[in-house]
C-alpha cells in the first residue's frame, strides 16, 4: 500500500469516527473535494541501469543483434479505497452557529450553494415534530437568491405554502411580493423563509392557522439560524411578532417594537407588520406604517428611493 492509500484510508477511517461520535457535518472546499477524488500523480519512472562497457574487440565478426522482446505493458495504477456511502454528503453539510457566521468576511468561493443544499436536504427529512410530520404535505425550506443582501423572516406555512412547498405564496405572500415589487426589487433577489418549516396542524379544524407552540419555535429554530449563518444578508424583516419573538428570543408586542432596528447577531433587524395583518385592515394608516419600515430597510441597504416612492401611502 503506498502512501496515498494510506493517507486515504486515514481519512475516511476519522471521518467513520466522527460520524459515529455524532458529529452531522466537515465543512469542505469542492476543491478540496475534487482532489480527493482524483487518483493520485504517477510515481516517476526510474533511470534505467547503465548499459555495461562493451567487451573488448575480437577478430571474430559480431554476429547480428537479437530482437528485443515488446517491453511489457505498464502496470495498472494502484486501486483506489472506495469512499462509503454519503461520505461527500457527509463533508459538505455547514455547520450550524457562530461557527458558520465567522467565515462572513472571508471569501465565498462556491460553498453556500453546496452547504445550502446540504442544509436543505436535512429540512426536508426533519421528523423532530411528530404530530406536524403526520399532518403535512410539504416541508417549506425557503425561496429565493442565498447571495441576498436582504431576507425576510415570516411566523409559518398556510395551507397554501403547504400545498406547494414554498414560503409566502397565498394572499399574504401575494401582498408581500408587491412590498418587494415596491421597494424596486424583485421576489428573485431577496430570500423568504419562516421560523417553523412546517404548518402548525389544526386537529379539528377544516380551515385557518395556528400560531406555533413555544416548543415548537424552540425544536425548528435551529434551522431557520443555520438558514441565516449561510446566507448572511445585510438586513433581516421580521414579518410579525412570532417572527421577531423567533429571532429575538424574547416576547414582544410588534405594535410597539415595528419601524425600531433590532440586532439578530449583528445584523440590523426590522420589525414590521405581517402582509395578513394589513389584509385584515386595509387602512392607508397601517399601509403607511409598514412602508415606513420598508424605506429604513432601503435607506440601510443603500437602494434609492424615490419621491414618488417617499410618498406612498400618504394622505393627498
Amino acid at each position: 500500500m503506498n502512501g496515498y492509500q494510506q493517507l486515504l484510508e486515514a481519512t475516511i477511517a476519522h471521518l467513520e469516527d466522527l460520524r459515529r461520535r455524532g458529529q452531522s457535518w466537515v465543512l469542505v472546499k469542492p476543491e478540496t473535494l475534487a482532489a480527493l477524488a482524483k487518483p493520485p500523480p504517477a510515481a516517476p519512472r526510474r533511470p534505467a541501469a547503465a548499459a555495461p562497457p562493451p567487451p573488448p574487440t575480437s577478430p571474430v565478426p559480431p554476429s547480428p543483434p537479437a530482437r528485443h522482446a515488446p517491453a511489457p505493458p505498464p502496470a495498472p495504477p494502484p486501486r483506489l479505497p472506495q469512499l462509503p456511502a454519503g461520505a461527500l454528503g457527509f463533508l459538505t453539510v455547514a455547520p450550524a452557529g457562530p461557527s458558520a457566521a465567522s467565515t462572513a468576511d472571508e471569501p465565498d468561493t462556491g460553498d453556500r450553494e453546496l452547504a445550502v443544499a446540504a442544509l436543505r436536504t436535512q429540512v426536508l427529512a426533519c421528523v423532530k415534530c411528530p404530530h406536524l410530520v403526520r399532518t403535512r404535505r410539504s416541508v417549506v425550506f425557503g425561496v429565493g437568491n442565498i447571495y441576498a443582501d436582504l431576507m425576510f423572516v415570516g411566523e409559518a406555512p398556510g395551507a397554501d405554502e403547504d400545498a406547494q412547498g414554498e414560503p409566502f405564496v397565498g394572499a399574504a405572500g401575494q401582498l408581500l411580493t408587491k412590498m418587494i415589487q415596491t421597494m424596486g426589487l424583485r421576489r428573485q433577489d431577496v430570500f423568504i423563509a419562516n421560523v417553523l418549516k412546517c404548518r402548525p396542524d389544526t386537529p379539528g379544524q377544516t380551515s385557518g392557522n395556528r400560531k406555533p407552540t413555544p416548543q415548537e419555535m424552540v425544536t425548528c429554530l435551529p434551522w431557520l439560524h443555520q438558514q441565516i449563518d449561510l446566507i448572511r444578508p445585510k438586513v433581516l424583516v421580521a414579518l410579525g411578532a412570532t417572527a421577531l419573538e423567533g429571532l429575538t428570543q424574547q416576547r414582544v408586542s410588534i405594535t410597539k417594537e415595528r419601524g425600531v432596528w433590532r440586532d439578530y447577531r449583528g445584523i440590523p433587524l426590522m420589525p414590521t407588520y405581517h402582509p395578513a395583518y394589513l389584509l385584515r385592515n386595509q387602512s392607508l394608516a397601517a399601509k403607511r406604517q409598514v412602508w415606513e419600515d420598508l424605506l429604513q430597510v432601503m435607506e440601510k441597504l443603500g437602494l434609492p428611493i424615490s419621491d414618488k416612492q417617499r410618498q406612498y401611502f400618504l394622505k393627498k
